[in-house]
């Protein structure tokens, strides 16, 4: 197996990314848990943004929002999705595609029950992707709930929780001269994941 792994990939894409992913951990200068997140609604109108990254197993990839935003009604519309991780200083980048399903409450629970305190207040505080007529408006709901919660736990309010991408598709590149780049890709059917190398 060469540095990148790409050169005899493993039969898991599970196993190349967290190869990917330790390498990004001793290399990288950015945030590591930063991922674009590829949405799109009925009508099929893409949207894109950035989320963190909050865990990761052979069950998918968790991230957490408030389940009003843009994010989660494109989920309820069209339940399929797409991550991207850029990995500038290893001149890499993954691409994952798969369905995305909630991640049960008692998940949601302990997650919100490690965040930092502001940050468990900012989503009682925060009606996300809603309109919003001016900061001292979401500073006073802040301020608010802050005192409701004075001298006890935040709990997590019902608008808010996780979803898992379960992926069927990897994409692995590698940045190489004259544009020759490395590409492997993983395709998951009935008898598990298939790997391909693809001219770039």
């Amino acid at each position: 197996m060469n540095e990148t792994g790409l050169d005899r990939p493993p039969a898991d894409p599970f196993e190349l990314f967290s190869q990917w992913y330790a390498d990004a951990r001793a290399h990288e200068r950015h945030e590591l848990t930063a991922m674009t997140l590829a949405t799109a609604d009925s009508k099929g109108r893409p949207a894109a943004r950035i989320v963190l990254l909050k865990h990761f197993d052979q069950d998918g990839f968790i991230f957490y929002t408030n389940l009003g935003s843009r994010k989660s009604a494109d989920f309820a519309a069209n339940p399929q999705a797409a991550l991207l991780f850029w990995l500038p200083v290893l001149e890499r980048q993954i691409r994952i595609e798969g369905s995305v399903v909630r991640v049960s409450d008692s998940e949601a629970d302990a997650y919100f029950a490690g965040r930092p305190r502001g940050s468990q207040l900012g989503a009682w505080a925060s009606l996300q992707s809603t309109p919003l007529d001016s900061r001292a408006t979401m500073e006073q709901r802040l301020a608010e709930f802050e005192k409701e919660y004075a001298g006890r736990d935040v709990p997590r309010p019902p608008y808010w929780g996780g979803w898992r991408l379960r992926p069927d598709h990897f994409e692995f590149w590698h940045e190489r001269e004259a544009r020759l780049h490395d590409r492997v890709t993983y395709a998951l059917d009935q008898e598990g994941w298939r790997h391909a190398r693809l001219y770039p």
